[in-house]
């Protein structure tokens, strides 16, 4: 089969290997920018027939309109998240897009993680242990099979969640507009205030768009437990950031575990010690007792990498070579 010419945007060293690898298979020539896609970078696809970005690149409809003008005809996002495109304009365009599917279990894992920390005051505990107060008051937590878990989204991290929950024997509530039978085994099915009002931990995992948008906000904090702990490994646009402060602030919500935050977009995933953060949230949630605050690293394992490079280099292959792609974003 022909070479086919594609432009890899964002490329990470710890990604090489999987892009040399999967290249040579594919057989793919792969021309690599270390800098995310935008506007001023779109120029770096001229002579390829698509590329492949991650969630921190810019796919608006500016961006698109350069791709479109150079020849590109497919956009093939190595993240499962893909707020960051403008499908409307890609759809005008005649741009064909795909997202990545990765092992859910980086994502779910981590979710985990955060709640236990969170449940078990484990960043209390380890500020006091600095200075070396060793006391117990003040970071109680409690058992999770006595517990109520409520999980919002129910697709592949969703389940793989859910499935993680299960083997501590506590009760799993679920929700989600389109419900999957597997979930059944192991959650049971409520409408979002049912869940709000009953669960002892709220786990995201939905995608972001304009029906999910804030869905954790003022008026939804307001009907969930006292002492509710919130963790969000998803998209960080679905949680109003101010919202859950004054409600951590006011000891209504016991705690948080936060992979993403809203206005992350050029903070993450970035050395900042050198110059100033342009995000007021995230200083306070830092000196809030019991939030966990990660820089949008759940997905961070070596499977998750490696699977992200294959499904964005094999959607661009099908693209061209087929015309049909597995992964392939409905528009």
């Amino acid at each position: 089969m022909d070479t086919v010419k594609v432009t890899a945007y964002a490329s990470r060293p710890d990604e090489q290997a999987s892009f040399i690898r999967l290249g040579k298979q594919l057989d793919l020539d792969i021309k690599y920018v270390k800098g995310n896609l935008s506007f001023e970078t779109a120029e770096e696809a001229s002579g390829s027939q698509g590329v492949t970005i991650l969630g921190n690149c810019d796919a608006s409809e500016p961006v698109l309109e350069a791709l479109a003008a150079m020849g590109v005809k497919f956009v093939a996002s190595r993240s499962a998240g893909f707020n960051n495109i403008d499908l409307v304009a890609a759809k005008r365009l005649g741009i064909r897009v795909s997202n990545a599917r990765y092992s859910p279990n980086c994502v779910a894992d981590f979710a985990l993680m955060l709640a236990l920390m969170v449940n078990r005051r484990v960043m209390v505990a380890l500020k006091r242990n600095v200075g070396n107060d060793y006391s117990l008051p003040g970071i109680q937590g409690q058992e999770m099979k006595n517990m109520t878990i409520g999980v919002m989204g129910t697709g592949r991290i969703g389940k793989t969640v859910i499935d993680n929950y299960s083997g501590f024997g506590c009760k799993i509530l679920a929700y989600d507009t389109y419900q999957n039978d597997a979930v059944k085994e192991r959650a049971t099915y409520v409408d979002l205030d049912t869940l709000l009002s009953e669960s002892d931990i709220i786990s995201l995992h939905m995608p972001l768009n304009d029906e999910t948008y804030h869905i954790i906000n003022k008026e939804t904090l307001a009907k969930t437990k006292q002492g509710v702990k919130i963790i969000n490994t998803a998209r960080g646009e679905l949680v109003d950031t101010q919202a859950l402060i004054d409600s951590l602030k006011a000891k209504h919500v016991a705690g948080a575990g936060l992979d993403v935050l809203e206005g992350e977009l050029g903070i993450y995933h970035t050395d900042n010690r050198l110059c100033g953060i342009a995000n007021d949230h995230i200083a306070i949630l830092k000196s809030l007792d019991n939030v966990v605050a990660t820089g949008h690293m759940a997905f961070y394992t070596d499977q998750a990498v490696d699977d992200m490079v294959a499904c964005g280099l094999s959607s661009l292959s099908q693209f061209i070579r087929t015309s049909c792609c597995d992964c392939e974003i409905s528009l």
